[in-house]
């Protein structure tokens, strides 16, 4: 066994889960890039990962396995800086523990972050969501399953993680009603819910009966949704809703979409800013901004309230009492 083995066991061991007590979903993303990585140059050299040594991790290396995620797999501008992120910390720790290499973990510490494109976040208009949830049969138990997994998303505006998480515990559907979910970066929250979708809800649990420790939304075989099963009801439910909302053709929806759907409903009804950052679980109302970016119903408020060109600026004039009185009659 070389030394990238130890080093790579005691990354995890020691400084992700005992130094820094990184959360499960952190690990699993962290072990999926060092994989890809050794898998990548397994298949370059020959070499099994076992027989690896640090030195054959060099910035050449690293460099060619981001290339190769971006033209070969197909990922994005921020898929690969989130491997490269992970891929730094390893090395970060590897500056600690292999001081003869310092050299190589300095090239690779230097390889740099890509610019990322800033895109509009896409939502749905009330038109949109309206098909959207009318879309699952619920006369059946998925069609059930899904209408009550869609509505409390697009009302909560829950990750796909802190949804498939829930258990049926984490409802309160009496007085003051809310859902109870452990967020991102082991931030707890608790979200209100309407009437609407408690009534949803209710009716879901009615049929489902599951207990309290059991998972809100689970298959028929009673286990807990994955990310992808998720991804892909709220994809079939698109498609058909798209049938008779022709405006759905053109979005790509996934369950973030939802997300975005819930911010912007929050954003029109004039929630300020910071409020829909603690309803999201955001860290900071900065990540919040973009749904001031994508809200055009803001932007031509403020153009409204510009002076066209090669016009005179007027000032307000109060309408006359007699006249004012007459128009409330």
């Amino acid at each position: 066994m070389t030394t990238l083995a130890p080093l790579l066991q005691a990354f995890f061991t020691d400084r992700l889960m005992t130094q820094y007590g990184a959360s499960p979903h952190t690990i699993a993303s962290y072990r999926d890039t060092l994989r890809l990585l050794l898998t990548h140059i397994h298949q370059q050299t020959g070499k099994l990962p076992a027989q690896l040594d640090l030195t054959d991790l060099d910035a050449v290396t690293i460099g060619e396995f981001l290339h190769h995620l971006e033209t070969k797999r197909g990922n994005t501008v921020a898929t690969r800086n989130n491997r490269l992120a992970a891929i730094h910390s390893l090395f970060r720790y590897a500056s600690l523990r292999a001081p003869e290499h310092a050299d190589l973990i300095a090239r690779v510490l230097a390889i740099q972050t890509k610019r990322t494109a800033t895109t509009i976040v896409s939502f749905l208009n009330p038109t949109e969501l309206d098909a959207l949830l009318a879309a699952p049969d619920t006369t059946t138990w998925h069609g059930c399953r899904d209408h009550a997994l869609l509505t409390l998303t697009a009302q909560t505006g829950l990750r796909v993680a802190e949804l498939t998480a829930l258990t049926t515990g984490d409802l309160q559907l009496g007085v003051g009603a809310h859902v109870y979910c452990h967020g991102k970066g082991r931030k707890d929250r608790c979200t209100p819910l309407t009437a609407h979708t408690v009534n949803i809800l209710t009716s879901w649990l009615t049929t489902h009966r599951p207990a309290d420790t059991n998972p809100l939304f689970t298959t028929r075989r009673g286990t807990r949704l994955s990310h992808d099963a998720v991804s892909g009801l709220v994809a079939k439910h698109a498609a058909t809703a798209a049938r008779t909302c022709p405006s759905l053709q053109v979005k790509h929806i996934t369950p973030h979409t939802l997300r975005h759907t819930a911010a912007m409903n929050l954003l029109h009804a004039g929630v300020d800013i910071t409020v829909i950052a603690l309803w999201l679980g955001h860290e900071t109302p900065a990540t919040t901004r973009i749904y001031l970016h994508a809200d055009m119903a803001l932007k031509e408020q403020a153009i409204a309230r510009t002076t066209p060109p090669n016009t005179d600026p007027t000032r307000y004039q109060a309408s006359d009492d007699l006249l004012a009185f007459l128009e409330q009659l």
